[in-house]
């Protein structure tokens, strides 16, 4: 199926240390792409990096904070410089630091959200569109969350991040449409990764959220990587901002989250 492969394309994959981001790596390098793997921590990135390459793949690990703008700069600058340019972005990197109702956020956890869920998405964006642009278009990928689309109790900071993610991947859609650049969404559920441990490890949560799903149960990352590979590859050259969510049928629910 020659319109699903990434044979020849370069992909920037943030977050890609583990769960989501290690999947997606996985996925697009098996599928031809030069992978470059981007997180705050260059070890867990040696690791997946090296099963790439032993699996025939090509991958770049570069330990990177996309809460500061030098630093994604850089790791641009250097994607470029090892693999010539750039094709596929995937915005995957985030945090989540406030826990509990909104009004009890300070300063502090707005900016740090922000600065990686939204700012990060955006600097990353800013600096590979030129790339992308000169080499006849590209795909971006920002992941978002259904905590964009419906409100879940206790993580609304990280919601209207998410939110905001989603209403910028529409306004990028439009404005670089031009240059033949794709740009769509993801919105997850509740998907297996450390990042969501503090649901699945909880039996109370867990239990709450399944009931509330129709399919069922929580997905695993392996769940992800057929959408993730359509929204990089030429298949989805005429999709462009979209939101897919992805979960199971939870936002179908009418009690989403058990709240």
């Amino acid at each position: 199926m020659p319109n699903f492969s990434l044979a020849g394309k370069v992909a920037i994959i943030t977050g890609a240390s583990r769960g989501i981001g290690e999947s997606i790596a996985h996925t697009y390098a098996e599928a031809g792409a030069k992978v470059v793997l981007v997180s705050r921590k260059l070890e867990g990135l040696n690791a997946v990096a090296e099963s790439i390459r032993h699996a025939g793949g090509e991958a770049l690990p570069i330990a990177a904070h996309m809460g500061e703008q030098d630093t994604v700069t850089r790791l641009v600058e250097q994607a470029i410089a090892t693999y010539g340019g750039i094709d596929i972005v995937v915005n995957n990197a985030g945090t989540s630091p406030h826990f509990g109702p909104l009004l009890t956020a300070d300063e502090s956890l707005w900016d740090k959200t922000l600065d990686v869920n939204l700012r990060g998405f955006f600097r990353l964006i800013q600096a590979a569109a030129p790339s992308m642009i000169e080499r006849g278009g590209g795909k971006i990928v920002n992941v978002a969350s259904i905590a964009g689309i419906t409100p879940n109790p206790g993580v609304g900071l990280y919601g209207i991040s998410k939110a905001a993610v989603i209403m910028m991947t529409k306004v990028l859609a439009v404005e670089l449409a031009e240059h033949n650049i794709q740009v769509n969404a993801i919105a997850p559920g509740f998907v297996k990764t450390k990042f969501s441990q503090a649901i699945w490890d909880n039996d109370e949560m867990n239990a709450a959220v399944i009931a509330n799903t129709p399919a069922g149960r929580i997905a695993t990352v392996e769940e992800l990587q057929g959408l993730m590979l359509y929204l990089a590859s030429p298949a989805s050259s005429f999709l462009t901002g979209q939101v897919i969510v992805i979960d199971g049928g939870l936002t179908l629910s009418s009690s989403n989250y058990g709240g």
